[in-house]
């Protein structure tokens, strides 16, 4: 019982955590789309809508998920660099 509420008290005090790296996520494909965008517009077209996902998640309050998906899409910006 006592395990179990140590991970909930966790997952709580976690969540604002994720909410505040979603933003960070958002700008940093943001600046790299307009420094240094993917030649291949398959791969920016896939950037774009995984960062258009990651935003919608967030703003539902999907944090974890949001933070998947903005992490799936700074791998292809980095993939592509």
């Amino acid at each position: 019982m006592r395990r179990l509420a140590v991970c909930l008290a966790a997952a709580l005090l976690s969540a604002p955590l994720w909410a505040a790296h979603c933003p960070a996520d958002m700008a940093k494909i943001d600046a790299m789309l307009q420094s240094n965008p993917p030649s291949d517009p398959a791969v920016l077209a896939q950037v774009q809508t995984l960062r258009a996902e990651g935003e919608a998640l967030h703003k539902s309050g999907d944090h974890g998920k949001s933070v998947e998906v903005l992490g799936e899409a700074l791998e292809l910006l980095e993939a592509s660099e």
